[in-house]
């Protein structure tokens, strides 16, 4: 089969290299492209003949899922699938694996750092220091006892609130489909509107889709405390820009951590507002990327195709 990698995995050579071998060695043919590319006609050019596709976070509209007739498999090294067009995979019988799970721990990881950097301004007085300044009006608050809310009790939700049992806080989720708390997690099941009006920070971790495009809005932010703050690691859509950016300039909330945006890095200001405020802290979609979390992705892509080649798929997407 004709495997084509049509944007890097940022795995160094040698894991591309192991990569390469154990499919070569099977009799596959494989193709690695080193740059990333958003232009539809480019992508069908990289991905043309190909049995298998694999692709990161590139987009892979519905005019490139038409135009490529061989192929079968759409191994996506990457947990979401907004970038994708499901439905046109669908009607072509292509079927879509994600790397589910590989970054569970570096996204639930900066969850709490972004926690902890707004509430303690760390970021805010790196360029004080620098400046000879000193602590004066940024003294912050202890995560410690904290009552945090998640939205969204997947994989990384649960990861999140096990770490913020170590700092002692009082943890609120709220989630459609859970009915009762997972095991072993010290938390209490509410209903969102609760979790935001008592929650001290709100964290988000739902997938984006139908039901969660815009979930946090205006009324929903009125809700939250004038001292809480939102961390957004989940996608930017989750949350409306413009209530968001009216919230955080009208001090309606304390300050957001974002790591998310309706459009990738880089970002300017005229498109992404939330850019000019000083009390936000931003990283460019990070969460997601360590060097750990890129070869564990690799492994995992790998094992998706070749199960899916053994008639024993894993990680499907509907």
């Amino acid at each position: 089969m004709k495997i084509h990698i049509i944007e890097p995995l940022a795995i160094d050579q040698a894991k591309t290299a192991d990569l390469t071998a154990l499919f070569m060695e099977a009799g596959h043919e494989v193709l690695f492209s080193e740059t990333r590319n958003i232009n539809a006609d480019e992508t069908i050019r990289r991905a043309a003949g190909a049995d298998v596709v694999v692709i990161a976070n590139q987009p892979f509209p519905e005019e490139v899922v038409n135009a490529l007739p061989d192929l079968k498999l759409l191994a996506v090294a990457f947990t979401g699938l907004d970038h994708v067009a499901m439905d046109a995979c669908k009607s072509k019988g292509i079927t879509v694996c994600n790397a589910s799970s590989y970054s569970n721990i570096n996204v639930a990881e900066l969850t709490i750092g972004l926690m902890i950097d707004v509430l303690r301004n760390i970021t805010a007085l790196d360029p004080v220091t620098r400046a000879g300044g000193t602590k004066e009006g940024k003294v912050g608050f202890d995560l410690c006892g904290k009552t945090v809310g998640i939205i969204g009790l997947g994989a990384i939700g649960q990861r999140v609130a096990r770490i913020l049992q170590g700092f002692e806080c009082r943890i609120l989720a709220s989630d459609p489909v859970l009915k009762e708390a997972p095991h072993g997690l010290d938390l209490e099941l509410t209903d969102m509107d609760s979790l935001l009006k008592e929650s001290d920070l709100v964290t988000l971790h739902c997938p984006l889709n139908n039901a969660t495009k815009g979930l946090i809005g205006a009324r929903e932010l009125g809700l939250m405390k004038k001292s809480a703050y939102l961390i957004n690691c989940a996608r930017g859509p989750v949350v409306e820009d413009t209530a968001l950016v009216d919230a955080l300039k009208n001090k309606k909330i304390a300050g957001a951590g974002i790591d998310v945006f309706a459009i990738e890095p880089p970002l300017n200001k005229e498109a992404v507002p939330v850019l000019e405020l000083d009390n936000v802290v931003v990283t460019p979609h990070i969460a997601f990327a360590t060097k750990e979390a890129f070869v564990r992705r690799a492994d995992i892509v790998a094992d998706n195709i070749l199960s899916w080649m053994a008639d024993s798929p894993k990680n499907v997407m509907s």
